[in-house]
């Protein structure tokens, strides 16, 4: 359980560290990454959703057991930007450098997958249960 709490509560953390600020800094990629950012309303909500997965990522790092059946779909979190960056690199729509910032993506998802199947190594223990086996 350690190896999934340690997981989850590192994407957290580097999540967090990479967002925050990124409210502050719409015009400044605007400049540095034309064109200007025109729909503000869709750079706040991908934050806003982004940030909001940081905090499902907490959820997991403090439970792992009892939040395992979401860790799937916050592998496919991981890939639901990388994979259109992909894409958009491949056909020369985004620069060099913004594929670099996705690549951290796809590394979280692979610790992800690898945290999921060491706690199904661990046996068929219930969160719930698992005292309640020992005692009987």
């Amino acid at each position: 359980m350690k190896f999934t709490k340690v997981v989850f509560f590192i994407a957290a953390v580097y999540g967090f560290t990479l967002l925050i600020p990124m409210y502050f800094l719409m015009n400044i990629i605007g400049q540095e990454a034309p064109p200007a950012i025109s729909h503000p309303e869709f750079y706040y909500g991908f934050l806003g959703v982004t940030l909001l997965w940081q905090c499902i990522f907490v959820l997991i790092a403090l439970d792992p057991l009892h939040y395992k059946s979401i860790i799937p779909i916050a592998v496919l979190e991981k890939l639901a930007y990388t994979v259109p960056v992909l894409i958009l690199y491949s056909i020369d729509k985004v620069q060099a450098n913004i594929l670099v910032t996705a690549l951290a993506d796809p590394i979280f998802a692979i610790l992800f997958i690898a945290a999921y199947f060491r706690m199904s190594l661990r046996g068929p223990r219930s969160a719930i249960g698992a005292e309640d086996v020992r005692a009987s």
